[in-house]
């Protein structure tokens, strides 16, 4: 396949995994709906499965669309290789059972994505792992909770839905002072705004019912690797797991995925303007968007990512009660879990996407009562605006 990787990232967008089908000449990639795959004698069979040879056996070990997708976000993360998974926690458990063992620790982000975080303390602690959830925009908090048995420090910048950053540069230092692994969540930078792997860590994921898919209409996960090693370890896991993602699904993000660029451009250039709007107004005690200049980690968004994105968060003065009001005021804006699409969505975390985690833990994560989560979508701005004033109106 011909490389992609030095055109520019709009073009990488839109033509990255897919060369012209020879046979029939398809600008679209065919949907391979198999699944299995026919050997041309039994020597051919034997051969790949010892691996001695290069083909499809079985669409749990690999089909020609979705390996499309992966080759895809593979190019754009400028990782060695890529896994598709059936879902976003199907791609971060495939993570934590490939390199967490028996008696090992994690060091994670405390204001995580709920369920990647309630996994670790509900069920591997059950085989003996251990974890510290902390702020890790503070490096030193890092650094006091390694152990001997620490394997893995996984991080989510920014964060959900703080929007805290943390600088993935200095994680991967202690990384590898330390012999960890560092794996980031990118789910909301997506690989336009943000490529980790770049900045020093090892394993890179998303969940792609976000951003990457932006549609709002499958859900789905991927991982990429910066060496062969990480990618044929967490290949294995997946494989046996059995949470592979399904080629139709596949075909349908990888579709999604073309227009990723033009997306993330219109809903951060709505988020830009509706983070100033907010902080002007009188009822709005606070607004988390690291592109407003005066935000204490402004610098650091400037220094690895490419744009602050289209994910603010936000509190009103009147704290809970008028968050609520403000919720169900909407007209314009969709009350619904999840973030990343064409949509502007709109919810209160810690009574939803991070209902599972103790009130104790929410609160030393930030996540607050009074926080609401703002996907900014493509609509006009002048629309959301407007809608967010009005429902501001009824608090």
């Amino acid at each position: 396949m011909e490389d992609k990787s030095q055109r520019n990232l709009e073009t990488q967008v839109i033509h990255a995994g897919y060369e012209l089908d020879k046979a029939t000449r398809s600008v679209s990639p065919p949907i391979y709906q198999t699944s299995t795959f026919a050997f041309e004698s039994a020597e051919q069979g034997a051969a790949l499965f010892a691996g001695k040879e290069k083909g499809y056996i079985y669409t749990r070990l690999g089909n020609p669309t979705i390996e499309a997708l992966e080759q895809a976000v593979a190019s754009l993360e400028k990782g060695v290789g890529a896994l598709a998974t059936s879902t976003g926690m199907a791609a971060v458990s495939t993570v934590y059972f490939s390199l967490l063992e028996k008696d090992t620790h994690l060091i994670g982000t405390a204001a995580l994505y709920g369920a990647s975080r309630t996994i670790i303390e509900t069920e591997f602690v059950r085989y003996g792992v251990t974890s510290d959830f902390v702020d890790t925009s503070n490096l030193d908090e890092i650094r006091k909770k390694i152990r001997k048995n620490t394997r893995l420090l996984y991080i989510e910048s920014p964060a959900n839905p703080t929007m805290a950053l943390t600088d993935i540069q200095g994680c991967a230092q202690i990384a590898r002072e330390h012999g960890l692994v560092l794996a980031v969540d990118n789910t909301f930078a997506s690989p336009i705004l943000q490529n980790p792997l770049e900045l020093g860590a090892d394993v890179v994921l998303h969940s792609v019912t976000k951003f990457i898919n932006g549609h709002s209409d499958v859900v789905g996960g991927i991982i990429v690797s910066k060496t062969n090693e990480l990618q044929e370890r967490l290949a294995r896991v997946l494989h046996l797991l059995g949470g592979t993602m399904d080629p139709h699904q596949a075909w349908l993000v990888l579709r999604g995925l073309r227009t990723l660029y033009l997306r993330v451009e219109k809903a951060q250039d709505n988020a830009r303007k509706l983070a100033s709007w907010l902080e002007s107004q009188p009822k709005v005690a606070w607004v988390n968007y690291p592109g407003l200049p005066g935000h204490a980690q402004f610098e650091l968004m400037k220094k690895q990512m490419k744009g602050p994105g289209s994910m603010i968060s936000f509190g009103l003065k009147g704290g809970y009660e008028a968050g609520l009001k403000l919720i169900n005021s909407v007209k314009l804006c969709t009350l619904a879990v999840s973030l990343g699409g064409i949509e502007t969505l709109i919810e209160h975390p810690a009574s939803m996407t991070h209902a599972g985690v103790s009130r104790e833990e929410k609160e030393k994560a930030g996540i607050t009562d009074d926080l609401i989560r703002l996907s900014v979508g493509c609509e006009a701005y002048e629309d959301l605006r407007a809608d967010l004033e009005q429902a501001m109106g009824q608090c």
